[in-house]
């Protein structure tokens, strides 16, 4: 598990690669996960690969922050940074706690299974003014439907979206980034894809 404020003095952002259902002891995520691969493996005619989620910490001004998506019913702490709260599977669902996820931008917070990260952290490079924007754009992030593609982005949306949503919306360099050998993160290009398009919007160009 991480842990709150480590006295980091240089801003820095670290993302972790979590292999997809750690943490969690109903074995939901896990299990949906392996039947999502093992379907996507057999119409791609490819091996199966194992799913990683990506979530950030992020160090400003002497504090550390802690950026993930997860289910809204995962954790119990009542202060622990909800930003944005968007609906699982169906729109119409998210009426409904079990169906809904949230985005944590936590300070001082953890991240439950920090422990279980897989050739972690990775460190893309920063400065003072991305790592500030980063955390600023939490709350402005998409809010779209887990598991869905309404944005049209070509792939579902999920935590791994808004990570690279996060990275090149703030500046930093997300296309070289990668899962772990043997590795695959869905959803990731769905937020450089989207990210994208906003850059272009505002291309002065």
């Amino acid at each position: 598990m991480s842990t709150p404020e480590q006295g980091y003095d240089a801003e820095r952002v670290e993302l972790l690669w979590l292999p997809l259902g750690a943490g969690d002891n109903t074995h939901c995520v896990k299990w949906n996960g392996h039947l999502y691969e093992a379907v996507a493996a057999w119409t791609g005619r490819r091996e199966r690969c194992a799913l990683y989620h990506a979530a950030l910490q992020v160090q400003v001004d002497g504090a550390r922050w802690t950026i993930e998506m997860g289910p809204a019913w995962g954790l119990a702490a009542p202060d622990r940074g909800v930003v944005l709260v968007g609906p699982v599977g169906l729109r119409l669902l998210g009426r409904w706690r079990a169906f809904r996820y949230e985005i944590r931008r936590w300070r001082g917070g953890v991240i439950p299974d920090a422990d279980e990260a897989v050739g972690s952290p990775v460190h893309p490079a920063t400065d003072a003014e991305r790592a500030a924007r980063l955390l600023d754009l939490v709350a402005l992030a998409p809010a779209a439907t887990w598991g869905r593609d309404e944005l049209g982005a070509g792939e579902m949306w999920n935590s791994n979206s808004l990570v690279s949503w996060l990275l090149v919306s703030s500046g930093h360099d997300a296309a070289s980034v990668r899962p772990p050998d043997g590795g695959r993160a869905p959803g990731w290009d769905a937020g450089l894809v989207v990210a994208g398009r906003a850059a272009l919007d505002t291309d002065p160009r």
